[in-house]
């Protein structure tokens, strides 16, 4: 995969050459980047979370900066490995120069995907990588520009190896009880009234039909009041976690 792009950027040559060689805005800057650490002067160890298509994974690797040409560009290497989702591999040759009272950066990228992301094929693999760089100099932009101050990558997902919070739900608590009960009495009360009213008919047209009618819909309201209650009064239902719900199967088990 090749691609060329070019992005102004509101601010002098110096001060971006300089955040490009800044992992803290580097790391806020790219899509996915969990961490992006400085292991020499021109090394960097990378993790990243890139999704391809439905293709999303982990991506561990080093990254490396030659052609130093202070402010003016350099070229950057890298490498990683994304697990059973495939490997990536290619680098950037980055150039900077003055473009009114801002810079221009101009790049090349060269790129290769293998694994399971090269048989999504090039269309989508190249639709992504566009998608990514636009991001990235976006944020970047933002950053350099003073009008955002770099942020750390999405906290929502924990680096690999991340020791997790206990969970806050209780082990074991009384399931929510469905229905309202104000909604309860006010069903009771207009099936009431509508049975008195019935009833007030049938006495005053000497007739059984209303008799019937309003007679049966007394018994509707009794078997579902009785109905009701006889649920509520049941045992009541726990709801278990996912960790607990092991723990009861390992102990039926031995």
């Amino acid at each position: 995969m090749k691609m060329l792009g070019e992005q102004k950027i509101a601010a002098p040559r110096q001060r971006v050459w300089e955040a490009l060689n800044d992992p803290a805005i580097l790391q806020a800057s790219i899509p996915g980047c969990q961490s992006l650490e400085r292991e020499g002067e021109d090394r960097l160890a990378a993790v990243a979370e890139i999704r391809i298509g439905p293709i999303g994974a982990r991506f561990k690797g080093a990254v490396t900066l030659s052609d130093l040409d202070p402010p003016n560009g350099y070229t950057i290497t890298g490498q990683g490995s994304g697990g059973i989702a495939g490997s990536a591999k290619g680098g950037a040759r980055v150039r900077l120069s003055d473009d009114g009272n801002g810079t221009l950066v101009s790049y090349e990228v060269d790129a290769e995907v293998g694994g399971r992301m090269a048989q999504l094929g090039g269309p989508i693999i190249d639709a992504t990588a566009k998608q990514l760089a636009t991001k990235f100099f976006a944020r970047f932009g933002e950053i350099v520009e003073g009008e955002a101050a770099p942020a750390p990558a999405d906290s929502t997902v924990a680096p690999a190896g991340a020791p997790t919070a206990p969970a806050s739900t209780p082990l074991a608590a009384p399931a929510a009880k469905s229905g309202s009960p104000v909604m309860a009495w006010i069903l009771a009360v207009v099936v009431a009234a509508l049975v008195g009213f019935l009833l007030g008919r049938a006495q005053g047209q000497g007739g059984s039909d209303w008799a019937g009618l309003s007679t049966g819909l007394l018994l509707i309201l009794v078997a579902a009041a009785a109905f009701e209650h006889g649920r509520r009064a049941a045992s009541r239902t726990v709801v278990l976690d996912d960790a607990t719900f092991d723990r009861l199967l390992s102990r039926i088990g031995r």
